[in-house]
């Protein structure tokens, strides 16, 4: 769930050295709606004056399991939960920033164009959300007075860890698969400020580690790694010399990946965020060389050994 622009308890807080960050005014009744769309896990909450008072996946409502596309129903029930309607809210947060990286992403287009194309249909979505948001609602667009904020992906991470947090300093992390073309970032929270120290950037990426081995052993759908978190307890560390061969340590705080083992970086990361109705699948993240070193893709349907 990504809770963008949140704000701790009952003090306002901001993030600091965003030029179009919400600037908490002084009405009591303000309303920012969060939306996470066209990824998976679609979600919304709503804050009201600094104070989460509504929050849902889609999931919960069509019953697909990591639910992509856009979360209508998880909007319709966070205002419903809240009693208020769209024309209501005055800040619409959405964490995705296409101007973030920009030069990595071009370089991107440039190297794997049919990977960077289906992120590009991706952001044209995003740029349309408002339409979006309308159609579902059964609104005249006008009557959608917020103002929209675009906020780099792993910077609404760390807002969400932090700013609805219990903690007034805390180190906040985030790392997934891959957002606004970069992986991981980490910073300090501290007071009314959030502010970012590092990052790691694409293609290293200890999301697409994780669901690189998740699918060699026969798991496909997004977020299936928990079922190979699960099955931990029952192995040994028989591949660990490999394994530190595949995920090893950076200069300082980072990581890299033996890029070898891996495919992402050559041919892009296929997966579409766009349906709604069925659990995400990405395609194949791993090279044919992590299977020479660690033996042969388990087919789903075959038993666990």
């Amino acid at each position: 769930m990504r809770l963008i622009l949140g704000t701790g308890r009952t003090r306002r807080r901001r993030l600091t050295g965003l030029a179009l960050a919400v600037a908490f005014q002084e009405s009591p009744d303000m309303y920012i709606l969060g939306i996470n769309a066209y990824h998976g896990n679609a979600s919304a909450a709503i804050l009201h004056d600094g104070q989460l008072v509504a929050a849902a996946e889609e999931e919960r409502f069509n019953r697909v399991k990591y639910a992509a596309g856009f979360p209508a129903q998880a909007i319709r029930y966070c205002l419903a939960a809240t009693g208020i309607g769209i024309d209501a809210v005055d800040h619409i947060a959405i964490p995705r920033n296409p101007w973030a990286r920009l030069g990595r992403k071009l370089l991107c287009a440039v190297r794997l164009p049919r990977f960077a194309w289906e992120r590009a249909k991706v952001m044209v979505q995003f740029a349309e959300i408002g339409e979006e948001l309308a159609r579902v609602l059964g609104v005249d667009p006008h009557r959608i007075r917020a103002r929209y904020h675009r906020i780099e992906h792993h910077l609404a991470h760390l807002a969400s860890a932090f700013f609805v947090s219990p903690f007034d300093q805390a180190a906040v992390l985030s790392a997934d698969g891959l957002g606004d073309f970069a992986s991981t970032r980490w910073g300090r929270g501290e007071g009314n400020n959030l502010e970012v120290l590092g990052s790691i950037a694409f293609p290293h990426s200890l999301g697409t580690y994780y669901t690189a081995l998740t699918q060699h052993l026969g798991f496909w759908k997004f977020g299936d790694e928990h079922k190979v978190m699960g099955l931990a307890a029952y192995g040994k560390p028989a591949y660990l010399d490999e394994f530190r061969r595949i995920l090893g340590a950076g200069d300082g705080l980072s990581f890299q990946l033996g890029l070898d083992y891996f495919q992402h970086h050559r041919e892009g990361a296929e997966m579409s965020w766009r349906e709604s109705d069925r659990t995400p699948e990405p395609g194949r993240l791993s090279s044919p060389f992590l299977e020479k070193r660690l033996g042969k893709v388990r087919a789903s349907t075959e038993p666990l050994e």
